[in-house]
């Protein structure tokens, strides 16, 4: 395949990060290349102490592609680097896609889980400019936060979000083209995110998050 083939890649990961893409031909080579790039964003976007920096990590998915970020860091374990960028992709791309679904989601949720919403950040009324703003806001916080904080933030989100999702569910009015089985087990996929989240933000403390 040439250089023209492959698709555009987010320029400020280096070009260390462009190689291991080049030729991941079996397992072990894609694993590599999913911990390198997931490192390399992470470092070098907490030492820039860039605004701009943070706003493009922020849009990553946006300008490349969520495949692109699939093509990195999709099949890597859900508790490593790798796998925790990939979830808070997966759970801002959603977001964006359904902001209206996402708040009342969220705001059924979080009258059961105040605690959480309270982690989560999310401002009141949680409206779909404010969900939003914050999976945007949490996202930054790689760059310009605590990682770990961020993480924590993530998974709270996504469990209020997965508790509303099932209180929905139990209810008789569903989201259009939803089903009582489908949001049941998209709450519990949920849930599970969350765990994964919330697990690498404690690997991330302890230094073992690779």
């Amino acid at each position: 395949m040439s250089p023209s083939q492959h698709p555009r890649r987010p320029t400020f990961l280096g070009p260390r990060a462009m190689d291991s893409l080049e030729s991941p031909g079996d397992a072990t080579g894609r694993e590599a290349a999913a911990h390198a790039t997931a490192r390399l964003l992470v470092e070098g976007a907490q030492s820039s102490g860039d605004a701009e920096v943070a706003g493009r990590l922020v849009g990553l998915a946006d300008e490349h592609g969520l495949e692109l970020l699939a093509q990195l860091w999709a099949d890597a374990s859900p508790e490593s680097l790798p796998g925790a960028l990939w979830r808070l992709y997966v759970l801002r791309q959603w977001v964006h896609a359904a902001p209206a679904e996402a708040s009342r989601q969220f705001d059924e949720g979080r009258r059961r889980a105040p605690v959480l919403e309270a982690v989560a950040g999310v401002a009141d009324p949680p409206g779909p400019d404010e969900v939003r703003q914050q999976v945007d806001a949490v996202l930054a916080g790689v760059a310009t936060g605590d990682f770990a904080v961020t993480l924590e933030r993530a998974g709270a989100f996504a469990r209020v979000v997965a508790v509303g999702r099932a209180d929905l569910a139990d209810s008789d009015v569903w989201p259009a083209g939803d089903s009582e089985d489908g949001l049941t087990t998209s709450a519990a996929r949920l849930v599970r995110t969350a765990e994964h989240l919330e697990a690498c933000a404690g690997r991330w403390r302890s230094g073992s998050l690779l």
